[in-house]
């Protein structure tokens, strides 16, 4: 077998089991303890999380922040480098074609968070300015300032920390060197060995896992509220748990028939559908919409977003309420903090074949200006009919009723009904393509292996939708709990992912000359004479 195939220490048999009772002890531990807590005193829960909450977005951040920048620009110094050119995986071909490979990078990591904020976040900033914009609410000249700090939130930043530096260190650890493609993987170029088969690395991978867990739930039961509002608005179903508990149910089986088949089947197939629905739908919207709207809204809010990058990265509490930095850029932050390990896995597992720069281009940068097309399609023309009073989402939006603000926007589409089917069809298989990607990495980290047993994608799915149902039975304030304590998780895994700052050029530099890119000599002027 090749180093991709069998990491050392392990036999086949090892990959048959669920996995690492260090890793599956700790996370399924948290999945109970939460329930168990919850069930015990919601409040309690509630005002504990949202006092660490508060606190780990007043005192990291702006170590957030400045993660993220780093990431971004090292990623693409990088990515210009003469290493750029080394292959990952040990193929010279590619093992995905690349349609497929950029849809299931687009649907994972934009998935069901985008796509549910799509609609709403810019609308939001256009009733709401931002702290780093100066202009007046609702007029004309809030439109660019509200898609520029939208983009902020879902652009280059974001999309980097998900699947650069840290895609580097896995590919290269992994296909070249044999270490099994887990979180701790990261950390084998500072601790060495010994943090592969100690309880430590265990504690590490299951701490990624917890980040993955809290974040995916979220979606999920999010998902459910928001296809639920909208069966009772359209059909007149009413929105109750019971209707809930039946889109979680239907969710879950989705995504983990996707997940059991694997990274070639189910998986590349919903990713294919998902990116092939998306682009009608924008197509539709973009010809029988406000298309001048759009085509100036996007032109100003992506020069906007261009020229204002560092006021609005770099902003902290000192210069912005602290309520908005915590609700918003830290939250978010944070939560792409969380998903980095995990997602990292998922993009140095369907990578095999391409270059390094083919793997950082398209993660961060072709993704993101991809997705702040999208943003300004459904939340552009969200503004538009704001701005046309043909809808109202400044008193919804203030609540953070974001589920309100992606329906009213649809039917406000060209289409009215039929495209707000499509949405709330789109929102849910990219749940679906959160739901399975992400159990596939989890039993990845927990069985160590590329190709975990079927029976441990099963559990993980099962066990992330059953963890969605309970919450939204107990209400949907300990959803929004649990979407708070993904910012404290985000506090071990920036650790694990720090690093990755000087350690993915260096991973990218020992493949390179590996594959004989780059000469092994040293450079003339630091030979003696």
């Amino acid at each position: 077998m090749t180093p991709s195939e069998q990491t050392p220490g392990t036999s086949p048999s090892d990959h048959r089991r669920l996995g690492d009772p260090v890793v599956l002890g700790l996370s399924a531990g948290f999945i109970v303890l939460f329930i168990l807590f919850s069930l015990y005193d919601i409040g309690l829960v509630s005002d504990s999380i949202g006092e660490w909450f508060t606190a780990t977005a007043a005192g990291l951040g702006s170590y957030f922040q400045l993660l993220l920048l780093a990431t971004f620009f090292i990623a693409l110094g990088v990515a210009i480098s003469p290493a750029a050119g080394a292959l990952v995986g040990n193929r010279t071909t590619p093992e995905i074609s690349t349609f497929r490979w950029l849809s299931m990078i687009m649907c994972t990591l934009l998935a069901g968070g985008g796509v549910f904020f799509a609609a709403g976040e810019p609308v939001y900033h256009f009733v709401v300015t931002p702290p780093a914009f100066n202009t007046e609410a609702g007029t004309p000249e809030a439109v660019a300032g509200a898609l520029a700090q939208s983009f902020m939130h879902w652009g280059f930043l974001a999309w980097a920390i998900l699947g650069s530096l840290t895609a580097i260190i896995l590919a290269h650890n992994h296909y070249d060197l044999g270490h099994p493609l887990r979180p701790r993987t990261l950390l084998y170029p500072v601790f060495g060995q010994r943090l592969m088969s100690g309880w430590i690395g265990g504690v590490v991978d299951a701490c990624c896992v917890v980040a993955v867990v809290a974040g995916t739930v979220g979606p999920i039961g999010f998902l459910a509220t928001q296809v639920s509002y909208g069966f009772e608005v359209l059909f007149g179903i009413q929105d109750r748990y019971s209707t809930q508990l039946m889109i979680v149910i239907a969710l879950g089986a989705v995504y983990v028939t996707s997940a059991v088949t694997g990274i070639h089947k189910g998986i590349q197939l919903l990713s294919r559908f998902n990116v092939m629905l998306a682009l009608a739908i924008a197509a539709v919207i973009f010809i029988f919409g406000p298309t001048l709207f759009l085509t100036n809204a996007y032109t100003q809010g992506f020069g906007e977003y261009i020229s204002s990058f560092f006021r609005m990265g770099t902003m902290t509490s000192e210069t912005a309420p602290a309520w908005w930095m915590k609700w918003w850029t830290v939250f978010f932050f944070a939560w792409f903090i969380g998903y980095g390990p995990l997602m990292a896995i998922f993009v140095a597992r369907i990578s095999r074949g391409r270059t390094i720069r083919e793997m950082i281009l398209a993660v961060a940068v072709m993704a993101p200006v991809a997705t702040t097309v999208w943003f300004t399609l459904l939340g552009g023309s969200g503004i538009f009919y704001q701005m046309q009073e043909v809808i109202d989402l400044a008193e919804p939006l203030q609540n953070f009723q974001f589920d309100v603000a992606t329906l009213t926007v649809a039917q406000a589409l060209p289409g009215g009904m039929l495209m707000a089917l499509a949405i709330l069809l789109l929102t849910t298989i990219f749940v679906a393509t959160t739901g399975d990607s992400m159990s596939y990495a989890i039993s990845v980290v927990g069985t160590g292996h590329d190709e975990p047993n079927r029976a441990v994608r099963v559990f993980w799915g099962v066990a992330m939708a059953l963890m969605a149902a309970i919450l939204l039975y107990m209400g949907e304030g300990q959803i929004s709990a649990l979407q708070q304590f993904i910012v404290i998780t985000a506090i071990p895994v920036s650790l694990i992912l720090l690093p990755s700052l000087w350690t993915g050029p260096k991973a990218a530099y020992a493949m390179a000359r590996q594959q004989g890119l780059i000469s092994h000599e040293p450079h003339p002027a630091r030979q003696k004479d």
